[in-house]
């Protein structure tokens, strides 16, 4: 059965990336097209696909270009059942590394977002008050 393939377009659709991302991510060794056209078009598998979504997924994070290389290595060494008990406990454990330093940064952003939001709420109550003082002062009495 012939895998179906995609133009750079349509996978830019699908995933939410830009042309230029996933050219990029091409280029540094990421994500790879699969095949090219005759014309020399760029195509890509839905495996592509769901390798752009991870680094994707792992861009907000601050996943470094190498961290994601390391992970989409590791996934792929796994998946490809071809390794060494030794080497999978090994990979398996590089893997439960991803996991943790996803659950440390996902909390650290948590933070973030409920400092911000403490912020936000400040400047509501700051603009209220000042808001409702100042109506105050051009009411005639």
């Amino acid at each position: 059965m012939a895998t179906a393939h995609m133009q750079i377009g349509e996978v830019a659709e699908r995933t939410g990336l830009s042309l230029r991302t996933i050219r990029y991510y091409g280029e540094v060794g990421l994500v790879e097209p699969s095949a090219r056209s005759r014309g020399g078009f760029r195509l890509y598998t839905d495996a592509d696909v769901e390798r752009l979504l991870l680094v994707k997924r792992m861009k907000p994070l601050d996943f470094s270009l190498e961290d994601m290389r390391d992970l989409l290595a590791t996934l792929d060494r796994l998946a490809g059942h071809e390794a060494a008990p030794r080497e999978r406990d090994e990979l398996l454990s590089r893997l439960r590394m991803f996991e943790e330093a996803t659950a440390a940064r996902c909390s650290a952003l948590r933070e973030e977002l409920a400092a911000a939001e403490a912020f936000g709420e400040r400047l509501r109550s700051e603009r209220i008050t000042i808001t409702t003082h100042v109506g105050k002062e051009k009411k005639p009495r």
